[in-house]
């Protein structure tokens, strides 16, 4: 059995070969991996109900036990996600910049593969299926390691999907599954060979993954969403982005974990906020001035710095929209964070000035996916500046080469004076 250092430097042997297939080779071997799937999802069922078995006898939390579910409506999915990933235009070979230097010497840069992609995330089986044909749409070959919790479901998923992709023609080493805790030390160790990790997890996870590895890293610790009522927004239109921010799906990195609210509409904003989170099951932890307009649990400093990742919020009550502003860029994580006002001007100030990914107006948190974003789903959401912000669809698997073509040009020739550059693009 080969090592993961013996399986990445292959991968990277074969990774020029995948970047070099056609769109349409590309496209088949997505077509095929969707037949695979629904043809074979009785195998695929089976195995998460074994996955799902085992993690309640293991007394694993309900939130993450929602995550590990692969049932009818998840194969449903992500086999519409690799359908609208069909439809989308190649990634791979997109003429960014054509310039010609001088008579008959000309620049291109195209786009192309980043190459061999480590990916490290959650037991969520459906992440797989997201993760693996991103990768394959884009031409780059991946190295797959899901959560342990999912391992029978990620195998069979991975099964079927590797299969389906050979079978289309694609490089036997385009994809490879890591599937024992022990084996990711060996692919962080692996930076000859691999070009990218994305890590998604909790927080200190993703800080080891970055810790221990001269590989580039790209992806998002926390996800300390906020929502921001302002004294000028509507009151419907809040209690539907608030509730549907932290409570559509607790267990994701883009739910709302802290809300905040304008001080000089907080008596009326406050009691019905946290009755409407109440009557969802939310628990709500608000400080000394929301305490005093509705009855709650106590919050703590540290409320403000957590991801719940459960039915539990934090509450605040902000002077206005410079404070939520503040209190955003010192406790959220650079993810997403919103703002619900009629007042387009302090919306705009809000957008200007929260650095985060994704910057909302009037609507959800939740919105901050690949598949909402029409990218064909998602390899993981990025809180970098660098790269890829945001969520990671196709343009962030792709970076770019520079393409010079001539006719025996020589530097020497413009260093003398004899030629010179006249910089035209074409």
């Amino acid at each position: 059995m080969l090592s993961i250092a013996e399986v990445a430097a292959h991968m990277k042997l074969q990774s020029p070969v995948m970047a070099a297939t056609s769109l349409d080779e590309r496209n088949e071997a997505l077509v095929r991996i969707r037949e695979a799937l629904l043809n074979n999802r009785d195998k695929i069922f089976a195995a998460n109900a074994a996955d799902l078995d085992a993690a309640q006898k293991n007394g694993v939390a309900a939130p993450i036990v929602k995550r590990l579910k692969f049932d009818e409506s998840k194969l449903e999915g992500v086999c519409e996600g690799i359908r609208d990933l069909v439809s989308l235009p190649d990634p791979v070979g997109r003429v960014q910049l054509r310039r010609e230097l001088d008579q008959g010497l000309v620049l291109v840069r195209e786009t192309c593969p980043i190459g061999v992609i480590g990916v490290i995330f959650e037991a969520r089986p459906d992440a797989l299926v997201q993760i693996s044909t991103l990768c394959l749409k884009s031409g780059n070959c991946a190295l797959l390691k899901g959560g342990s919790e999912t391992m029978r479901t990620n195998r069979a998923l991975f099964e079927v999907i590797h299969a389906a992709a050979i079978e289309a023609g694609l490089p036997e080493g385009c994809l490879h599954q890591v599937e024992a805790r022990e084996e990711i030390s060996e692919l962080l160790a692996c930076d000859e060979s691999v070009d990218l990790l994305i890590p998604r997890g909790s927080n200190e996870f993703v800080r080891y993954i970055m810790d221990h590895t001269r590989i580039p890293v790209m992806g998002h610790a926390d996800g300390i969403c906020h929502v921001y009522v302002d004294a000028e927004a509507d009151l419907q239109t809040a209690i539907d982005v608030v509730v549907d921010a932290k409570t559509q799906y607790v267990a994701v990195c883009n739910a709302c974990e802290t809300l905040l609210v304008a001080r000089e509409a907080a008596s009326t904003l406050v009691p019905a906020l946290v009755a409407a989170l109440q009557a969802a099951g939310v628990e709500v932890r608000g400080d000394e001035e929301v305490r005093a307009l509705a009855d709650c649990e106590p919050a703590t400093d540290e409320d403000w710095d957590t991801e719940y990742l459960s039915l539990v919020i934090s509450v605040k009550v902000v002077a206005d929209v410079d404070e939520a502003i503040d209190h955003i860029n010192r406790h959220g994580s650079h993810h997403t964070d919103a703002i619900v006002t009629q007042n387009a001007a302090t919306a705009e100030r809000f957008q200007q000035l929260v650095d985060s990914a994704g910057v909302y107006w009037n609507v959800s948190t939740r919105f901050a996916d690949g598949f909402r974003y029409g990218f064909g789903a998602e390899v993981g959401i990025s809180t970098s500046k660098l790269h890829a912000r945001g969520p990671v669809g196709l343009d962030g698997l792709v970076t770019y080469k520079y393409k010079l073509s001539g006719n025996g040009h020589v530097v020497a020739d413009y260093a003398s004076g004899k030629k010179s550059f006249h910089f035209r693009d074409i």
